[in-house]
């Protein structure tokens, strides 16, 4: 049974790659058995991540990519097929968040997170779906907050990730009986990352009184272990399923 959740002889792909979340969820494909092709705007951090990879004894190809940029996802791509001959995951991770009042946040601002969270995890999934083999997985992060408000202004964030999951919704709708390629989205719930270092003092601490049932953060491990699971074979009949990752968020 066990053997179901290894990811041996799997090549993975791990988009924002570069910090938080993403360079645990690049880790845990290789603790997995996986090969891992990393992604990320930030070419220095990724090399960091690569040696973590590589630490696992997996191989690792670290590839420079901005995903609101389609000729970017698609450069990606074809760095994996030629690096590690094929594509059998991918995590689409890379994403940003603001925190500006709706009515002072700019066009361009709006779009910045939309062309990232939303339109970057259709590109990217695109681009893999084109080269995955049956039996491959997509796995979209996207957020409680797609589902539920904090007490921040966060539109565009929240547009986004609501998006993502309906954008999973219909990607299996197509994928999965024509291609063999299952989609399905976790939503976190509040984890340590770059954007809650920049929520205001106390209000990290406030949130996870009032709206987390376990009463604290989630550790990167835990929605790792949810991102394995559907990876690989252990998911095998799942497919357009959102997760919540939150400790009860959603229950408050």
């Amino acid at each position: 049974m066990l053997d179901r959740f290894r990811l041996d002889g799997k090549v993975a792909v791990v988009t924002g790659a570069s910090s938080g979340l993403g360079v645990a969820l690049a880790r845990g494909m290789a603790e997995a058995g996986a090969d891992v092709v990393i992604g990320a705007r930030r070419a220095d951090r990724l090399a960091q991540t690569r040696r973590l990879v590589e630490e696992t004894g997996r191989r690792c190809l670290a590839v420079a990519t901005d995903v609101s940029r389609p000729e970017d996802c698609d450069a990606l791509v074809a760095a994996a097929v030629e690096g590690l001959g094929h594509i059998d995951v991918l995590i689409n991770n890379a994403g940003i968040g603001t925190a500006v009042p709706a009515l002072r946040e700019t066009p361009e601002e709006f779009r910045q997170v939309i062309d990232v969270n939303l339109l970057g995890t259709y590109w990217m999934a695109q681009a893999c779906a084109r080269v995955m083999r049956p039996g491959s997985s997509i796995v979209n992060i996207g957020s409680v907050l797609g589902e539920t408000t904090a007490g921040l202004p966060q539109a565009a964030y929240t547009a986004s990730k609501a998006a993502v999951s309906g954008l999973t919704r219909d990607l299996a709708q197509q994928w999965t009986a024509r291609r063999g390629i299952r989609v399905n989205c976790l939503e976190p719930g509040f984890f340590a990352s770059e954007m809650t270092d920049q929520y205001k003092p106390g209000y990290l601490e406030q949130v996870v009184e009032s709206r987390v049932l376990m009463r604290r953060l989630g550790e990167a491990e835990e929605l790792v272990t949810a991102a394995v699971f559907l990876a690989g074979d252990a998911a095998s009949y799942v497919t357009g399923v959102t997760l919540p990752v939150d400790g009860g968020v959603l229950l408050t």
